[in-house]
Parts: structure tokens; C-alpha cells; sequence
């Protein structure tokens, strides 16, 4: 029995050892939410060393979460060793976010952490507990692990192993670590002296085994060997057509991270209705959202050849929960210039179903097999070469999660975003993780070539409810989305305001269009014509009267925000007109041409005085204090809103 213990890292892990540069850190990363109240303590934080305990109690379960690599004189990549110098308290940080804690704020800190290197001479993961989320009712956990640990899916086990499907109370405290102790260089020459010494006869027997598989029709040796050559082919023919796009520069230093989140049912329901995959609805929404970018970039998209990259799990279902990196990857071109989103999603359907009967994904595979046996100076070398000459422009990649709530001690998760690495010549990279019924997207660029990601991320809302007007699971009406079969929203009034603001209308109206905002440009040119014209017919109802008709039936009645004037009520007194236009008053100086339209009022006034003088003795007769109604009502009117300074400031 070996004095020793040690693990060999794969050719694939190998390689994201050997990418990472300076300016491209090669981990993988997540920004989860969960709910405060399970985990707040008396004095409103986060129990942060319950949150320690119950991680440290865990890694037993997953021990290369206290490993280190070791570099080796004798072997062609580092090996994983057991760390003797393991602290929870360095790996599990805390800090908080300035108030109000917005999710605007969390994604820049997660953008900051995920921007900086871990640290090789220790396990390679980190995980931050971040209070101060919604005033405390939300806190977040970024936690970030190098790809050489893990890939996607094999993190979600991971996940499993620190969330369960409920809450609990109580665990098990941590076990005692006890690290196992590490080789020595000369234990590994011994090593490595041995394994040249078999090499012949290992090779001879993976010789004899291949050679007997390519004979049993059973075998998918053939397969895969023609996989491997339609990929090869593939590659070989499309890198020197990689396109030259703004999102294909060399990356600096510092990331940006933004996100959003869809229904899964409402992805599903396209799926449903246009055919495809769930995958291949969202390489359609990506397709659709690339060419609203680059057009608003003033980038032609003529005759460009986009491919994305997306990564395929080859896990079998028994090494669910093994670490290490078990993933393949297609290549798929991207219908830019296709403007139907029907037929766009036709085209990503062919595509994805020629990947499929082609096996490309199993070539890759083989060939990541074969490079096991190629020195780490020339996988060095070839990455290097790789990362120049990539054959794509886009890195998407779909986990599958859980469609369970997933709770933290007694914390549920409410949502997942994920961050994947960029290398030169990818400054975009999107990560999408389903969980709970919803799709959450992740995407990181870099800080400085992609300042207006998040109009990426509208985008990407854009060409999916493309889709899903195409596939008639959502009907637009004058921009508006609606559910298809539903009604149009009624639309919502808010309170009304003190002084001389006015109620504000939102949503949209019965017949589906958006309702008028009082303050707007065309609700104050619809309301001063509504005035105006009211003004007219006053004028001419009392020019009607002046033979001792008395009272004049109808005016104008008060304002009704959004809809202009409402007509007045029967017997109405013709000042109505001069009152609402009181009422109402702009949140900025009107346009030189609505004072003119306006200008009728003052007349409106004075044939109101000749018409009815009533009001005016009863005006007289209240005259006694400051206490009367009529006093009251004259004090409580306010100037326009920016009239008087002080008005100002106390309505804001």
C-alpha cells in the first residue's frame, strides 16, 4: 500500500490549466439568491458562521474542495494532493452590499469577484456571502471554482450536495480532516519510470481491444471514428472563416456580468408549437438577439459566418457526482441574416439534427481521449494556437438543474445566474441554468469592449418574444405583449396627489393601447385642446344666454388624467372649463404653440362673472376669517410645479 495519495488531472482539465493567462481567468462561477429570514440573526446580518459549519460539514462529500495541485519535474501536467493548510474562514467570505442593496449593485461585486485569479497553491474554489440584498429580505452567494474541477453539469451535483429539496435545522458537525500526506518527486519518478516501462504493452493491449470492437457490430468504435473525422473536417474547414465581429477582440482584465430569467413553460411552449428542443428555442433567441446587436453596432452581418460553441455533457448517468471535466461540444453556425423568427428556429432545428446524426460531439470526445498521450509542451503549444484561431465567436452553454426548490439550511434559492470564462477573442459568453421551472441566463463580457451589455439582455427579450408571437403563445398590440386568448389588462389608476398633481394612469386601456401619462408631451397637448375647445363652447353658451337664459347647461367638466376632459355633468356650471384647466397643471413650461391655444380661458372668465353672479355674493357673504371654506380653497391652489422654489421642494 502507497505511503501516499495523489489524483492525476485529465487531458481536458489540463487544458483550462494551460488557457488561463493574465487576462483570462478560467473559472466558472454563480450568483444565487435565497431568502434572509432562515439565516438572519437578533441583529439583522446573516448568520455567517452557521453558513461555515454547515460547508465545512459537507466537504467530506466532495474532497477535492481540499485539494491543491502540485507540479511535478516528471509528469505532463500537475497532480491533486490533499492540502494540509485547509481554512474554511479563507474560503467562505462575507461582505455586504451598501443600501438599498439593488441587483444592479450585486451584479458589479460579482463582476469584481469573478474578475480575480484563484489562488494555485491553494484549493481552488471560493464562495462569498454577500448581506444587505432588497434591505435585507434576499442575501447572495457568489461562488466561483476553477474549470479544472468541474465542468457545468458535474457542478449542479455539486450543488445537490450543498442545497437539499427542504429546509433543515440541524446537521452533522464537520468530521475531523485528516490530509493524506503528498509524493514525492522521487516517488514520482518511480512512477513515471514504471508507466514508460508498460507503455508497449498497454498500447499493444488498447491496440488489440480497439481492433476487436471495430469488428462487433455492437461496438460504437466506427462511430466514433467517423465522428471524429466529420469534426475534425469540420474544424479544419471553418477556422480560417471565423468571422472578425466586435465580439470577437482581444479581452482585458476586468468583466461584466448581467442576467436575466424566462419561464421554462413559456420556452417549452414554442418548443411545442414550431418543433425543436428547448436548446434549440434558446440558440434561435440568442440567433435573433446577435443580429439586434451587431446592426445597432453598425456591423453588417452580410455573408458573416457566426458560430457559436455549445457544449454537450458526455457524463453517463453513473458518474453523476464525479468531479473532473466530462463535456463535448458542437459547432453551430449561426442564421444571422435570417429576419423570420419561424424560419430562423428552422434553421438552428436542421442544424442541430444533422450534429446529431453526425455524432460530432463523440469526436470530440475521442479526440480528447487520444490527446491524453501527448506531452504537456506540446498541448502548451496547441493551446496557445487554439485560443488564436478559435473556429467560433460564441460560447452558449445550457445546464440542466433542478426543477425542485433547493433550500440552504432553512434558506430557499430563488434564482441562479452563471458566469462562464472569456479568452481572447470571446468577449461574450452566456450561461443558462433551469431551476424551479424558469431558464436563468448568465452573461459575462468584458468591462471595456461591451459597455452596453444590458441592452444585450433586451435584446435577447426581443427575438424570444418574437418567437413566441410566431408560435402564437403571445399576441402584440401596439407593442404590448399579451398571452394569447387573454384580454388586454385594464387599466390601473393610482391615488390621486395633493395640491395641483394630478392621478396617474398605467397599464393599458380595454382596447389594448397604452394609456396617456399626465406630464407627458401628448397628454398636455391633449388636454390644453381639450381645454381650449371646452373654452369655445363656454363662450358660445354664454354669448347664447345673455338674453336672460341664467345658467348655461354643460360646460366642461373636471380633468380625467390620460383621457383629456371628461364631459361635464348635466346643469353643470360653464366655469367647469376654467376649473379643470386649474386643476391641471404641467410638470414643465408648455410649448410657445399650446399657450396660444390655451389663451382662450381668460375670456371664459369674464363671461362667466356677467353670466352668474350668484357665486360671487355668496363669495362676499363667507368673507368673515381665514377660516372659511372659500379661504381655504383659494390658499390650498398651487403655482405649476418649478414656479416657486419651495413648491418644489416640498412635492419632491
Amino acid at each position: 500500500m502507497p505511503r501516499y495519495a495523489y489524483d492525476r488531472l485529465s487531458f481536458l482539465d489540463n487544458s483550462f490549466l494551460i488557457m488561463e493567462r493574465e487576462n483570462t481567468p478560467m473559472h466558472i462561477a454563480g450568483t444565487a439568491t435565497f431568502d434572509a429570514a432562515a439565516l438572519t440573526k437578533e441583529d439583522g446580518g446573516i448568520d455567517i458562521d452557521r453558513i461555515r459549519s454547515y460547508v465545512e460539514s459537507r466537504l467530506h462529500l466532495i474532497p477535492r474542495y481540499r485539494q491543491r495541485l502540485q507540479q511535478s519535474w516528471f509528469l505532463s501536467a500537475p497532480i491533486w494532493v490533499d492540502y494540509d493548510h485547509f481554512n474554511i474562514h479563507y474560503h467562505v467570505r462575507h461582505t455586504a452590499l451598501p443600501k438599498p442593496g439593488d441587483e444592479r449593485q450585486l451584479k458589479r461585486l460579482s463582476a469584481r469577484i469573478m474578475s480575480q485569479h484563484l489562488d494555485r497553491a491553494r484549493p481552488l474554489w471560493e464562495i462569498w456571502i454577500v448581506e444587505g440584498l432588497d434591505d435585507g429580505a434576499r442575501f447572495a452567494m457568489v461562488s466561483k471554482v476553477h474549470h479544472c474541477m468541474v465542468d457545468g453539469v458535474s457542478s449542479v451535483d455539486l450543488m445537490n450536495v450543498l442545497l437539499t429539496p427542504f429546509p433543515i435545522e440541524e446537521f452533522e458537525p464537520a468530521p475531523r480532516y485528516v490530509p493524506r500526506p503528498a509524493p514525492s518527486e522521487l516517488d514520482l519518478l518511480m512512477e513515471t519510470a514504471g508507466g514508460i516501462l508498460r507503455l508497449p504493452l498497454d498500447v499493444g493491449s488498447k491496440i488489440t481491444d480497439l481492433a476487436t470492437q471495430a469488428g462487433d457490430p455492437r461496438s460504437d468504435v466506427r462511430a466514433r471514428l467517423r465522428a471524429l473525422r466529420g469534426m475534425v473536417g469540420e474544424i479544419v474547414g471553418t477556422s480560417l472563416r471565423n468571422a472578425d465581429t466586435p465580439l470577437n477582440q482581444n479581452v482585458g482584465p476586468h468583466r461584466r456580468f448581467d442576467w436575466l430569467a424566462m419561464e421554462l413553460d413559456a420556452i417549452k411552449a414554442v418548443k411545442n408549437r414550431l418543433g425543436g428542443t428547448v436548446n434549440d428555442v434558446v440558440l434561435a433567441t440568442v440567433a435573433g438577439a446577435l443580429r439586434r446587436f451587431l446592426e445597432r453596432r453598425r456591423f453588417s452581418c452580410e455573408g458573416i459566418d457566426f458560430r457559436v460553441m455549445a457544449p454537450v455533457s458526455v457524463r453517463a448517468q453513473d458518474e453523476r457526482g464525479a468531479l473532473g471535466n466530462r463535456v463535448s461540444a458542437w459547432i453551430v453556425p449561426m442564421p444571422l441574416t435570417e429576419r423570420d423568427p419561424r424560419r430562423r428556429l428552422q434553421v438552428i432545428r436542421e442544424t442541430t439534427s444533422h450534429l446529431k446524426e453526425a455524432k460530432q460531439a463523440m469526436g470530440a470526445e475521442v479526440l480528447a481521449q487520444v490527446a491524453e498521450w501527448t506531452p504537456s509542451t506540446i498541448l502548451s503549444l496547441a493551446a496557445g494556437m487554439a485560443t488564436r484561431a478559435l473556429p467560433f465567436n460564441l460560447v452558449v452553454t445550457n445546464v440542466p438543474g433542478p426543477q425542485v426548490p433547493l433550500y440552504m439550511l432553512g434558506a430557499r434559492m430563488r434564482d441562479n445566474h452563471g458566469f462562464v470564462p472569456l479568452l481572447d477573442g470571446l468577449c461574450l459568453g452566456i450561461v443558462l441554468f433551469s431551476y424551479a421551472g424558469q431558464l436563468f441566463w448568465g452573461l459575462t463580457a468584458d468591462w471595456d469592449l461591451i459597455p452596453d451589455l444590458h441592452d444585450f439582455v433586451e435584446d435577447i427579450e426581443e427575438s424570444f418574444a418574437e418567437l413566441r408571437q410566431a408560435a402564437g403563445t403571445i399576441e402584440v398590440r401596439d407593442g404590448a405583449g399579451v398571452e394569447a386568448g387573454d384580454g388586454a389588462a385594464p387599466a390601473t389608476t393610482a391615488p390621486e396627489t395633493n395640491g395641483s398633481e394630478t392621478a396617474t394612469v398605467t397599464g393599458t386601456t380595454a382596447a389594448g393601447k397604452a394609456a396617456v401619462i399626465p406630464g407627458s408631451a401628448e397628454s398636455e397637448s391633449r388636454m390644453q385642446n381639450a381645454v381650449a375647445a371646452a373654452a369655445r363652447k363656454a363662450a358660445e353658451a354664454a354669448a347664447q344666454a345673455k338674453g336672460g337664459a341664467g345658467r348655461t347647461a354643460g360646460g366642461a367638466g373636471a380633468a380625467s388624467p390620460g383621457l383629456g376632459v371628461a364631459p361635464a355633468r348635466a346643469g353643470g356650471e360653464a366655469h367647469g372649463a376654467a376649473q379643470a384647466h386649474a386643476a391641471w397643471q404641467p410638470e414643465r413650461p408648455l410649448p410657445v404653440q399650446e399657450e396660444k391655444a390655451a389663451k382662450p380661458a381668460p375670456a371664459l372668465k369674464a363671461s362667466v362673472k356677467r353670466v352668474s353672479p350668484k357665486p360671487k355674493a355668496v363669495a362676499r357673504k363667507a368673507k368673515p376669517g381665514p377660516s372659511s371654506s372659500t379661504t381655504k380653497r383659494s390658499s390650498g391652489r398651487k403655482r405649476p410645479s418649478g414656479a416657486n422654489g419651495s413648491d418644489f421642494q416640498t412635492q419632491h
